[in-house]
């Protein structure tokens, strides 16, 4: 492979990290609100998990983005 080959097959290995961390996220912020995982917690941290988690997998990936096109400029 190529440079720009290996530099777009490493973005797009970051870029799906991002969203499974989101993903993990979401699903910890479940847990949490249904007093599975950590039910010492308030639920609360579950919420602010959950939403995080979704807030991530959406901006994370448009984020990464415009930051490799600003960097190729």
């Amino acid at each position: 492979m190529n440079p720009s080959d290996e530099r777009a097959a490493r973005r797009f290995a970051v870029m799906n990290l991002a969203r499974f961390a989101s993903v993990f996220l979401v699903f910890i912020g479940i847990g949490n609100i249904a007093g599975k995982i950590m039910p010492e917690a308030m639920p609360y941290l579950g919420y602010a998990l959950f939403f995080a988690g979704i807030g991530g997998f959406y901006t994370l990936p448009i984020a990464l983005k415009r930051r490799w096109r600003t960097e190729d400029e």
